[in-house]
């Protein structure tokens, strides 16, 4: 089974920067597919971007695509994201997740705790 952590959550103003960490154990980022969701209050957990180990594919929500980064380190094993040009409609709770990749929640089965992101103006 795998476990997962997020951490570096915060606040920040807008147009700051962010990033968020997640570490895996039971197995190692490069056999894994890890992605990033946001949860709003009231709405369905939404993708924000993934990376795959096994080949390095990388995707990214159009929301967030050229403030957004992620990256993964098979030393620490690690995939981060790091968040920047924040704005305030990006305050939400973060997760990371295992599974099989894309944007989907269905096709994660492994999530973290979540890690809180705010985002003021």
């Amino acid at each position: 089974e795998v476990q997962l952590v997020e951490s570096g959550g915060g606040s920040v103003q807008a147009g700051g920067s962010l990033r968020l960490s997640c570490t895996a154990a039971g197995s190692t980022v490069d056999k894994l597919s890890i992605a990033w969701f946001r949860q709003f209050p009231g709405k369905e957990r939404e993708g924000v971007s993934y990376i795959r180990g096994t080949d390095g594919r990388i995707g990214y929500a159009d929301s967030v695509k050229g403030r957004f980064t992620i990256s993964s380190d098979n030393a620490k094993n690690t995939v981060d994201l790091q968040m920047s040009s924040l704005k305030p409609e990006d305050t939400a709770v973060y997760f990371c997740a295992a599974g099989w990749g894309g944007l989907h929640r269905f096709q994660y089965d492994y999530w973290g705790q979540g890690t809180q992101v705010t985002v003021s103006s």
